[in-house]
């Protein structure tokens, strides 16, 4: 199946529906996707002062877990290519990090307008680099995933969350049944957009790469160590890969 990824249609897509993004993350997942955020933050947590980053952040909910995780004590970047959706990012932040509010941002948050696929950093940054539910959109997932590796320090650490198809038959059939009929009539009819937003969301999951295809396409950007987690009875899957 071929799906419009062009970048104006996806910046023009998550423009459209960002002022009912959260509500309907918490809505269509019944509030599990922020377990899921907290579970990766868990399971690759920060490990000394290096800075993390966090590409397609969003409303930057994975980049404020990551922040949270390091106590403060650990810059972390939140980059989007769509501005709309980093401007909702910087009102949560101010929300739960007054200072992020200040006019000298001290809290060790940084948000930046930049294109996943060229991202505006020297080589060999950051402990940590995440994406989430964020590489299914990209043009390029391969360019998306060696500009990832690229930035990543040796020793640091590649991380994906992102949709995924259970594997029992039983969930995979529900599953499977949730994103043809429910979730795009739930999803339009309470963030109206010209672009089908939920439509290709759920089209978009079901022809995704998982499991150890995913695993062969981080291994190719040039990461080892590779390992994965199931969430949800396989709805979602945390892959992990270390830049050697």
């Amino acid at each position: 199946m071929l799906l419009d990824k062009s970048a104006r249609r996806i910046r023009r897509m998550f423009a459209e529906i960002a002022g009912r993004y959260d509500l309907l993350n918490r809505l269509l997942s019944l509030g599990i996707d922020r377990k899921w955020r907290r579970r990766t933050v868990q399971l690759v947590p920060p490990t000394g002062a290096a800075p993390i980053l966090d590409v397609c952040c969003g409303t930057a909910d994975l980049t404020l877990a990551y922040w949270r995780a390091g106590r403060g004590q650990v810059e972390v970047w939140g980059t989007d290519f769509c501005t709309p959706m980093l401007a909702l990012a910087r009102q949560k932040l101010a929300r739960h990090v007054p200072a992020c509010a200040a006019p000298r941002n001290t809290t060790g948050i940084k948000l930046l307008a930049a294109d996943t696929l060229q991202l505006p950093f020297p080589d060999d940054t950051f402990q940590i680099v995440s994406i989430a539910f964020g590489l299914r959109n990209l043009a390029e997932t391969n360019a998306g995933l060696k500009e990832m590796v690229r930035v990543c320090r040796p020793g640091g650490r590649v991380v994906v969350l992102e949709f995924s198809m259970p594997r029992a038959k039983l969930p995979r059939m529900f599953f499977q049944f949730y994103l043809r009929f429910l979730l795009p009539r739930i999803g339009q009819s309470l963030a109206r957009n010209s672009q089908a937003a939920y439509d290709y969301l759920a089209q978009s999951i079901g022809c995704f790469l998982q499991g150890e295809e995913m695993l062969a396409r981080m291994r190719a950007a040039g990461l080892d160590k590779l390992c994965c987690y199931p969430f949800s009875l396989g709805v979602a899957t945390l892959y992990v890969g270390t830049k050697p």
